[in-house]
């Protein structure tokens, strides 16, 4: 009996982890809130979107979405992400790809 209660909670923090540290897939993120965050760090070249979560979510958390479309929940806490979110607000509108394609056309 023993057995199967410590192997059903471990089995538990496995799920409870694996949910909280993974990148949020495709229809996970229910009006802009977060189910769990972390602190991976994401290269500012791939950032195609920063926002912070609704101030009404549970976790505080500031969501990154990619060139190639993954989003992830960065812990709103977090020194790094915090920065980053401050100079995306900062920079202009325009992505990488964008200026390229604008210059080519030119």
């Amino acid at each position: 009996m023993k057995t199967l209660l410590t192997f059903a909670l471990l089995a538990l923090i496995g799920l409870l982890h694996q949910n909280s540290a993974a990148p949020v897939g495709p229809g996970s993120l229910n009006e802009s809130c977060c189910p769990g965050v972390t602190r991976s760090h994401v290269p500012r070249g791939k950032i195609q979107n920063i926002v912070r979560s609704h101030s009404h979510c549970p976790v505080t958390a500031i969501i990154v979405t990619t060139v190639r479309g993954r989003k992830f929940c960065l812990d709103g806490y977090w020194n790094w992400a915090k920065k980053v979110l401050t100079d995306f607000e900062k920079s202009p509108s325009e992505t990488k790809l964008d200026q390229e394609i604008a210059t080519l056309s030119v």
